[in-house]
């Protein structure tokens, strides 16, 4: 067995967040060949509030809808938002970090102006400001979280180009004529992927709980798109009578969320070792 191989076996966490978030990815991706049902038009109110059972394994909801397959087709919502939404704070932190560390002065003192606000409202908050204006709706939710966490990228890519800059490699494309945006891209910015990588993994699973609250309140997915947290929503009143219809939803989120959190965590060890010595 390789080094490498042998130091990747060893992150747990690695492993068992790799493993639950690849199931969630290939549920969403393999949704319609894998579900039972169809989630919004196989509804039969023959069939409604049907406990957990061998034709419906975790029931059917108030209007007689596969509970399970509203589940597998939810993923897909799911990982749209964290993914999409998570994607455009990525571009938006790398951008206002890199040029900020790089290029200082004034510029570097707005942007951490601007992300010492974003860091003090709390993301949820901020979010439902931005969906009370734009009005609920899927692609809203991309807009509204895709404005909301990208502080935390900002200010790590920000740590990372002050101590990149300064460095060997930095200076020797600096003798080589390099302009200053060349060596942005080309040399800090693949150098200084790893932590910012982990943040952006741990903002999918950040995402998908925001949307999840969105859809609860109504301000997100409407139905009858099959989105966790729109169907936590629609459960509420039958929480005691019926209390698979929430249970389930519920697990979902919580395990993608859980796995996604194990991989960021899996990666932080993995990209950065003296983590891993201090948590020995």
């Amino acid at each position: 067995m390789t080094p490498g191989l042998r130091k990747l076996l060893q992150r747990t966490n690695l492993l068992v967040g790799g493993a639950i978030s690849l199931a969630v990815v290939l549920t969403a991706l393999l949704a319609p060949w894998i579900a039972p049902y169809h989630p919004i038009d196989d509804a039969n109110l023959l069939y409604a509030d049907e406990p957990p059972s061998a034709r419906f394994w975790f029931g059917t909801d108030s209007q007689g809808r596969d509970i399970l397959s509203r589940i597998i087709y939810g993923a897909q919502i799911s990982l749209a938002v964290g993914l999409i939404s998570q994607g455009l704070n990525s571009l938006i932190g790398i951008l206002l970090g890199l040029t900020a560390g790089f290029f200082g002065r004034w510029w570097d003192d707005l942007v951490m102006g601007l992300t010492n606000i974003m860091l003090a409202i709390p993301s949820i908050i901020f979010a439902l400001a931005v969906m009370a204006l734009l009005g609920p709706g899927l692609v809203n939710v991309f807009v509204a979280l895709g404005l909301t966490n990208w502080a935390y990228s900002c200010r790590i890519t920000r740590s990372q180009v002050l101590s990149a800059k300064s460095l060997d490699y930095v200076k020797a494309a600096r003798a080589l004529g390099y302009g200053r945006w060349r060596i942005m891209i080309t040399q800090i910015l693949p150098n200084i992927m790893g932590p910012v990588l982990v943040v952006a993994t741990l903002g999918v699973a950040g995402a998908i709980l925001i949307e999840a609250a969105l859809s609860f309140l109504g301000l997100g997915v409407q139905p009858p798109a099959p989105s966790w947290g729109g169907m936590l929503s629609f459960a509420r009143e039958k929480i005691f009578t019926a209390p698979w219809i929430s249970i389930f939803p519920g697990l979902a989120i919580f395990v993608t969320v859980l796995g996604l959190n194990l991989l960021g965590d899996g990666l932080r060890d993995l990209l950065d070792p003296h983590t891993s010595q201090q948590r020995r």
